[in-house]
């Protein structure tokens, strides 16, 4: 990855030389007129991604015969070699037996509902629509029926989903979405936005009282780049384009939105606007709201559009902003103009190693207030520190054994630090030469005031990386009886350790008075920093063989640990959304004036639920299951 980064920032050093020289002017004079160009179309595609699990077809985690663990591919820095003490360690973590022999086999695909139809509604989208942009092939609709809790994963390996889209259409301009939601709306039909399908909030599940014909709007053939403005830098992008494919375009001209969340290789602009989401760069580019500029949506009432993009306005309330975190209740954005920063002339990593957890985040807010906060600061606990030993290749020849000997020695004899206790902090730094020089002497300066000592630039290079590659873990898990997910929240440093105690013994406690065998998965790191606050990230799982319904389970466990955080005074969500799996607690965060506000926005702008997705509780409760409907 770093040396992919180094080539793109060359071509985008060339990339804006000759743009330069194109409109004229210079650094310190702009040049005048309109600045714009249309780019080149990129190339469709062919990395095909798997319809039953996460991401890309050609990988995921393989437990061996031996008990090594391999992931498939060449994508990522751990593809391929083999991993040995993974499924010992997560063994150990469980006090359950994990392992080749003990395996979960899946059962996809499920039985997937029968389609409901309607020739006439089919007829008039394909007066404009070709035939390769509609199908009603099962595994399709499936794919754009539900998201990526562990829930519905687990559902489509292991169950069923009891209601699924009828179609999915793929439009490949905004004109032909505005007509789309015309026939939807003239044929009393729903319609689901659908970008990468990566949410973790049963945003994407229909409910179960759906009678209409629902039609799942798959975005990602919207994918260009319709303009970019490099003298104001500025660019106009289609919503459906995903961001590995948006970095690799706007890297070619010299720029980078640097919005990376770990969902970064299939999530999409328009579903980070529709989830308000947050990147792992966010203290040097800022999360989506600071990075979107305008947008054009397509609603039940007409367009939403302006002519024109300024700097800054105050010009009454702005429409646009209904559509942060919108979660697809009121329209569906076809092109949005954002923020464009030149690539980073230099872009470094480290890393440092903390003797705990409360060290490391006292760090952070020391950190925060030097003013010297790198594009991406993040401190693992101990527990994600000993799994990332856990995803490291066996160590071959004497070489390498004795180095990580030596490292070991270092840590844990030298320092003094216990290595049940450390905590380690992955650090990225971009900008200028000046820039990172001056950020590096101030983080450095800072964690040897709290005690850290580096960690060297591989460590942070890989703990960063690591992100993208461990995403295929969860499924793994399911494989070998085990069911896990993710979860954050944001809260005020003064309470965020009390916050991470606090949830780390509300789920050993539930676990326990639920009897759910061997022992709680729980690890956290504290990501994106804010003057006031920090972010907390959670990873929560246990064993489930033997448990009549480890969905149910899990689902009780996450909730008592989101009670704990509301209790200790963090938010509801920080970037995942509302979408339906968090929908009960809205009354705890909003008063009920600010949630019949909500419904009464509803009402106005889509007063026939065309939009029916029917998330963020703007209909008020929703049953996704039989069992549900029951209660």
């Amino acid at each position: 990855m770093s040396k992919q980064s180094g080539l793109l920032r060359r071509l985008g050093n060339v990339a804006l030389t000759e743009v330069s020289e194109r409109f004229g002017g210079s650094p310190s004079t702009p040049a005048s007129g309109d600045t714009r160009f249309t780019p080149p179309a990129a190339p469709a595609s062919k990395d095909e991604e798997s319809l039953e699990g996460w991401g890309f077809a050609d990988t995921r985690f393989v437990v061996k015969p031996d008990g090594n663990t391999v992931l498939t591919g060449t994508r990522y820095n751990i593809s391929n070699v083999e991993l040995p003490e993974l499924m010992p360690w997560f063994a150990g973590k469980l006090a359950s037996p994990l392992g080749y022999d003990n395996r979960n086999e899946p059962h996809y695909p499920p039985e997937i509902p029968a389609a409901k139809q309607d020739a006439k509604l089919v007829a008039a989208l394909r007066e404009f629509l070709k035939e390769e942009q509609l199908t009603d092939d099962p595994k399709q609709r499936l794919r754009r029926g539900h998201g990526h809790t562990g829930g519905e994963i687990w559902a489509i390996r292991y169950r069923k989903l009891d209601r699924v889209p009828d179609l999915v259409v793929f439009p490949r301009g905004h004109d032909e979405v505005v007509r789309l939601v015309e026939v939807a709306t003239k044929h009393g039909a729903c319609v689901i936005p659908f970008g990468g399908g990566t949410n973790v909030t049963e945003a994407l599940r229909i409910p179960l009282a759906e009678e209409r014909f629902v039609i799942a709007v798959d975005m990602r053939q919207m994918n260009r780049i319709l303009w970019v403005d490099p003298v104001n830098r500025m660019a106009c992008i289609e919503a459906g384009a995903t961001g590995r494919h948006l970095m690799e375009a706007l890297a070619k001209f010299g720029f980078t939105m640097g919005h990376e969340p770990d969902s970064l290789e299939f999530s999409t602009l328009g579903g980070w606007i529709a989830t308000n989401a947050s990147g792992m760069k966010k203290n040097r580019y800022g999360n989506i709201e600071d990075l979107v500029l305008d947008m054009q949506v397509v609603t039940a009432q007409g367009i939403v559009e302006r002519p024109r993009q300024a700097p800054r306005e105050s010009v009454g309330v702005n429409p646009r902003q209904y559509m942060f975190g919108s979660e697809g209740n009121f329209g569906i954005v076809t092109t949005a103009v954002v923020k464009l920063f030149p690539l980073p002339e230099v872009q470094r990593y480290g890393s440092v190693i903390f003797p705990d957890l409360e060290t490391g985040l006292s760090f952070l807010y020391a950190l925060q207030q030097s003013g010297a906060v790198p594009a991406s600061v993040r401190v693992m606990d101990n527990t994600q520190f000993h799994f990332g030993q856990a995803l490291k290749p066996a160590k071959h020849g004497l070489a390498a054994k004795l180095k990580s000997e030596v490292e070991k020695a270092v840590v844990t004899k030298l320092k003094g630090f216990d290595p049940y206790k450390l905590a380690v902090a992955t650090l990225v730094f971009e900008g200028s030469s000046e820039e990172v020089a001056f950020q590096e002497k101030t983080v450095y300066r800072i964690a040897a005031e709290h005690g850290g000592m580096k960690g060297g630039g591989a460590n942070g290079e890989r703990g960063y990386q690591l992100t993208f590659g461990i995403a295929y873990i969860r499924d793994l898990t399911f494989e070998h009886w085990a069911i896990a997910e993710s979860f954050e929240t944001s809260v005020p440093w003064s309470r965020a350790m009390d916050l991470y105690e606090r949830v780390q013994r509300r789920v050993e406690k539930e676990h326990a008075a639920m009897g759910l065998p061997g022992k709680v998965f729980f690890t956290g790191r504290f990501t994106q920093v804010y003057q006031t606050g920090v972010v907390i990230y959670f990873y929560l799982g246990f064993y489930a063989k033997g448990v009549a319904d480890p969905v149910a389970a899990y689902a009780a466990l996450e909730h008592a640990a989101r009670e704990e955080i509301l209790a200790a005074g963090g938010s509801l969500s920080h970037h995942h959304g509302i979408g339906k799996i968090r929908r009960g607690f809205l009354p705890e965060v909003y008063s009920e004036g600010a949630l019949a506000l909500n419904r009464k926005v509803k009402a106005a702008i889509d007063p026939d639920n065309v939009f029916g997705a029917s998330n963020s509780g703007i209909n008020g409760p929703v049953a996704l299951t039989p069992d549900e409907e029951a209660h």
